[in-house]
């Protein structure tokens, strides 16, 4: 199976886990609680952090942006959604931050322009969200970029994500299962998809998860998922969308060190006597 390299990683089957922390829009438009987040995730040890990006007033139509919403920012859907959109100089600041914690770092670009935008950063892939799956504009401007894509394919049915391979192509490809429900319930996670999507595709597949807890996305790693993406947040009780389905910066460490621990444990699949075995067998043994 082929693999695609991300930065300074190679990613695919049997190759580390590249593990990445989901800020998204868990800073609440923040910047500071944004450093915050991006400081944690580094001190988890995870391999890179995530952001989204959006133009409000492309993304949105101007009836939704004009709906009833109560938020800190106001009392409409559009005072949310600009509120929560960070400019060119919380990114730069961002941007300072990532390259001097040295972890990577990129975005869910939601529309052409936020491709534009994070295309000046230099980010080492672009991701494309479950909900722009079947943009095809989207997905053919992310692609002229020239970078590696990873595709999220919650809510999508198998034909679209076909087409959406089609438009993309599987050179430097990363496909990402997930259900797009905040939590997600486990039976609703149907883990068995990822190694279903490896052997047809035959580009890696991660997993991005929304559930509570670790033990499935740590099994997603165990069946085969060669990235794994978890939305982070200082406090799952904070205000927010996203804070209910994310988890702690403790938690994300714990997920590294299980996700670590598997791959120490893995192992190459001969079967042998270890060195460490001959005493106990020494003893044991009747014959």
């Amino acid at each position: 199976m082929r693999t695609v390299r991300i930065g300074d990683r190679e990613v695919g089957a049997g190759l580390p886990v590249f593990v990445v922390a989901e800020i998204g829009i868990n800073h609440n438009g923040d910047v500071a609680l944004a450093k915050k987040l991006v400081a944690a995730a580094a001190s988890a040890g995870v391999d890179a952090v995530k952001f989204q990006k959006r133009t409000v007033d492309v993304v949105y139509s101007t009836e939704e942006l004009a709906r009833p919403r109560e938020s800190p920012f106001g009392a409409t859907t559009g005072d949310l959604k600009h509120g929560l959109e960070f400019g060119e100089s919380e990114y730069e600041e961002l941007d300072a931050l990532c390259r001097n914690l040295g972890i990577p770092w990129f975005a869910s670009c939601w529309d052409e322009d936020s491709v534009d935008f994070i295309d000046r950063f230099d980010p080492p892939c672009f991701k494309i969200a479950s909900a722009s799956l079947t943009d095809d504009a989207l997905l053919e401007h992310a692609r002229s970029k020239g970078r590696p894509i990873i595709l999220s394919t919650g809510m999508s049915s198998l034909e679209q994500i076909e087409h959406a391979v089609d438009m993309l192509g599987t050179e430097d490809l990363v496909l990402l299962h997930t259900t797009s429900t905040y939590p997600a319930k486990d039976d609703e996670l149907n883990l068995m998809v990822i190694p279903r999507l490896a052997d047809r595709y035959d580009v890696p597949v991660g997993y991005s998860g929304h559930e509570v807890g670790l033990a499935t996305t740590l099994a997603a790693a165990v069946i085969g998922a060669c990235t794994v993406e978890r939305h982070i947040t200082l406090n799952r009780a904070m205000w927010g969308s996203d804070q209910a389905a994310s988890v702690e910066p403790h938690g994300i460490a714990r997920l590294v060190t299980y996700i670590r621990a598997w791959e120490l444990a893995r192992g190459d699949g001969e079967k042998r006597v270890y060195e460490s075995e001959l005493p106990v067998m020494e003893k044991l043994r009747r014959v």
